[in-house]
């Protein structure tokens, strides 16, 4: 049979089926049309080769976005139709209006035989592939709480560990420890903990702290939620807060040793608290009228940190800093959970050539070994430092920088001296001084 004579075979066959179709629609009863056409097409499904899922993007009776349809739009990075032509109708709750959707989908054809294949892992990965572009293309937001209530803008800060004032060693350690912590969700789950970690920032002012943070948002493309602790009424407004966070989020409280009396709250009292009857009505008056400060507790923060609360949302980074470690409880700072503890110090000399670097673009001059040697003694933050290392005018040359770093750190270094000296004289004078003679005159 010629090719012609076959195309007009096929056509007779295809004019023929339509035409019983239009008659079974037209004569025979809606009932029985559903019985043909639902074992015409389980007939259908024996010879045809193929395997079809749909992927909607809205879906549930409140036309909820599908995150499988979001992964593989990420995935495939196609956009939609500027002029659909087909839509979805859907009534408004309270509204005598329709509201018309267009319909799209994503539709994963695939053979029989690769079933195994394309549900399983195929699927797996597309949606874990989409997830991920997400992350990285949306755009990253600083939070804070006011009240009870999360407000944003954009994350923009521009630190990176690689311009941390940081000794090399200790920096990759921290990153490794973060990038290994976003990469073990299935570890979490296996060992039955929450997917979370806790830092504790400690060191004096201007170490660092702060910049360290945004390093580590920017590391693993994280959102960072700032909580201040004094704005929030008590742990039940606390809790409401923190289960809010999204996934691939770091919650940071800041100098946490000055946000709320939580260092004191599980010692004793020294004195005994008068009785009531014996107080002064007119004390107890003006204490009343006191405006009541934060009722957030010590044990209500230990619960979201690893207590029940603490398994609401995965992927999340709890950071405390401090200026004082020591006026921490204990019970606070644990491992479990603060797990990791960084100390950011006083500059030390290759966190010094780290900023000299970023503010000079040096990476050696002959001033350095001076640097070096006055870096052993004096005390001096990063901050200190760097502020040294900025040009202060637009003909300032590195030398000029470096020459007034190395007269602070001079003066720092006489300054240290000075004050030991004076420690040490302050400590002899009570062992210098006589004895009181304690007789009474008159007394043999």
């Amino acid at each position: 049979m010629s090719p012609r004579n076959m195309i007009g075979h096929l056509g007779s066959v295809v004019a023929s089926l339509m035409f019983i179709w239009a008659v079974v629609h037209q004569y025979f009863p809606y009932q029985f049309r559903s019985y043909i056409e639902k074992y015409s097409q389980r007939l259908v499904s024996f010879v045809y080769p193929y395997i079809q899922i749909t992927f909607n993007e809205f879906t549930g009776e409140r036309l909820m976005r599908s995150g499988a349809y979001s992964a593989i739009e990420n995935y495939l990075s196609s956009t939609s139709s500027l002029q659909p032509k087909r839509l979805k109708a859907d009534i408004v709750k309270n509204s005598q209006s329709l509201v018309l959707n267009e319909i799209r989908f994503y539709k994963l054809t695939f053979r029989k035989r690769h079933r195994d294949l394309i549900i399983g892992p195929y699927l797996k990965h597309v949606l874990q592939e989409g997830r991920a572009i997400k992350v990285r293309n949306r755009q990253r937001k600083l939070y804070t709480n006011n009240g009870s209530m999360w407000s944003h803008v954009v994350f923009e800060h521009p630190a990176t560990f690689q311009t941390l004032a940081m000794e090399p060693e200790k920096e990759q350690e921290i990153m490794e420890d973060l990038t290994t912590f976003s990469k073990a969700e299935e570890f979490y789950s296996r060992i039955g903990r929450a997917w979370k970690r806790g830092y504790l920032l400690y060191g004096p002012p201007g170490t660092g702290k702060s910049t360290m943070i945004a390093a580590m948002a920017n590391l693993l493309g994280y959102d960072i939620y700032d909580l201040e602790l004094t704005a929030v009424k008590d742990n039940t407004e606390l809790r409401k807060l923190l289960i809010e966070p999204s996934s691939k989020s770091i919650i940071v409280i800041e100098d946490i040793d000055c946000s709320l009396d939580l260092t004191g709250q599980r010692r004793m009292k020294n004195e005994k608290e008068e009785p009531e009857d014996m107080k002064d009505p007119r004390q107890k008056l003006t204490k009343d009228q006191e405006p009541k400060s934060s009722q957030v507790t010590l044990s209500g923060l230990l619960n979201f940190i690893n207590g029940l609360w603490s398994a609401c949302g995965g992927e999340r980074l709890i950071v405390f800093t401090t200026n004082f470690v020591g006026k921490l409880d204990p019970a606070l700072i644990r491992k479990g959970r603060m797990d990791k503890h960084i100390e950011l110090s006083y500059c030390g000399f290759e966190a010094f050539k780290v900023l000299a670097n970023n503010y000079q673009k040096l990476e050696s001059h002959n001033m350095f070994r001076r640097i070096q040697e006055l870096l052993e003694d004096a005390r001096m933050t990063p901050a200190e430092v760097a502020e040294h290392l900025m040009p202060k005018t637009v003909s300032a040359d590195p030398e000029t920088c470096l020459e007034s770093l190395i007269q602070a750190l001079e003066s720092a270094k006489e300054e240290a001296r000075l004050k030991a000296e004076k420690e040490a004289e302050e400590k002899e004078l009570p062992s210098q001084r006589p004895r009181e003679n304690n007789t009474e005159p008159g007394i043999s």
